[in-house]
């Protein structure tokens, strides 16, 4: 009866002993690993009409009336390590190639091409060429809630090349980088390699506000001094409402022998979405473009409004929308294509899908 007594508390004890030594049993799963390759893309089409039976529109990839329209075909492949991050972001059609004016042939198929270095939770490198920081609205159409440009996107930085380095301290982010000027993959060698500081300065308090004050600046390419200071901020009001505000102000000088020319423009737009549904939303853009030196439009002023809806299924959205551009000056034509006019208006669909 001892004996027996005594190999049960022996198996006891070493069965406890065991339960101590084997922690794993009681630990949380490790969090699965990052695909290493992701692969996405999007593709967009569409079709606009002018009031005027004209094209009248200064601003960027809707340059077109009573037509259908190829938007742009992308795919990105990203692969991540631990540290390592590569991006290659490719688009092809009309776009894509707007986007990439200063480029020709096959370079213009790229939109985004960078790796980034990741040294701690706190400092990340990255270098190569990325689309820019300025601005509220982005080249790729279903990242945007309308589908015609702002005169701000058009006029603004597409994209910058060169080396950055990204800070995040909690709510607190910085970026400073050297670009090559504005737009340029590469400067040709009959104009002159200078470069450009970027910054930024984000902060986000939560998830439902955001700011951002963006900065470029230096010579482009023709000795023109150029500096561009930014204001984005996002708010989540409600479940069913937002909004975006977007300001910027682009100041430049140029001067040779006895000729000094400054000038600047500068903008507002505001951002009111609504989205009852989840396959359903409304997005409101009041635009205000000043260019009273009439180097980007040719106009003291613009006031522009668009009302854009989106309608949901999956990685499907149709846009429909109305757009009014109102001018100081007379910068459209009328259907006669000889008389100008002060205003004009238009309407599109736009398909999109994204994966």
């Amino acid at each position: 009866m001892l004996r027996t007594i005594s190999f049960c508390l022996i198996v006891t004890c070493l069965s406890s002993a065991a339960r101590a030594q084997a922690p794993a049993d009681t630990a949380k799963p490790a969090a699965p690993a990052p695909p290493a390759l992701s692969i996405t893309g999007s593709a967009d089409v569409y079709y606009r009409y002018n009031f005027n039976k004209q094209v009248n529109s200064p601003t960027s990839f809707t340059m077109s009336h009573n037509q259908a329209k190829l938007g742009m075909a992308s795919v990105k492949l990203e692969h991540k390590t631990a540290k390592v991050d590569m991006v290659a972001d490719l688009g092809f059609g009309p776009r894509a190639k707007e986007f990439a004016y200063n480029d020709d042939g096959i370079t213009q198929a790229i939109k985004q091409l960078y790796i980034s270095y990741t040294i701690n939770q706190y400092i990340k490198l990255t270098g190569g060429t990325w689309g820019t920081h300025v601005g509220y609205e982005v080249l790729d159409a279903y990242a945007n809630r309308n589908y015609s440009m702002s005169y701000m996107f058009t006029n603004g930085p597409f994209s910058h090349t060169g080396l950055k380095a990204d800070l995040t301290f909690g709510k607190h982010g910085f970026m400073i980088g050297v670009s090559n000027p504005t737009d340029f993959r590469s400067v040709p060698d009959t104009l002159h390699n200078h470069k450009n500081i970027i910054a930024q300065y984000s902060f986000a308090p939560n998830d439902n506000f955001k700011l951002y004050l963006n900065y470029v600046g230096g010579k482009n390419p023709v000795d023109a001094k150029i500096n561009q200071y930014d204001l984005v901020a996002t708010a989540k009001v409600s479940s069913m409402f937002s909004l975006g505000l977007n300001g910027t102000v682009n100041q430049s000088s140029y001067a040779a022998d006895d000729y000094n020319h400054k000038s600047t423009w500068w903008g507002s737009a505001l951002y009111l979405n609504l989205d009852p549904k989840p396959w359903f939303g409304l997005t409101l853009r009041g635009e205000y473009f000043s260019d009273k030196d009439h180097i980007k439009v040719g106009a003291d002023n613009i006031f522009a409004t668009t009302l854009s809806a989106q309608f949901k299924v999956d990685g499907f959205t149709f846009i429909p929308e109305f757009r009014m551009d109102n001018a100081k000056q007379e910068i459209f034509f009328k259907s006669d294509g000889i008389t100008g006019t002060k205003s004009t208006g238009s309407f599109l669909i736009a398909a999109i899908y994204s994966f």
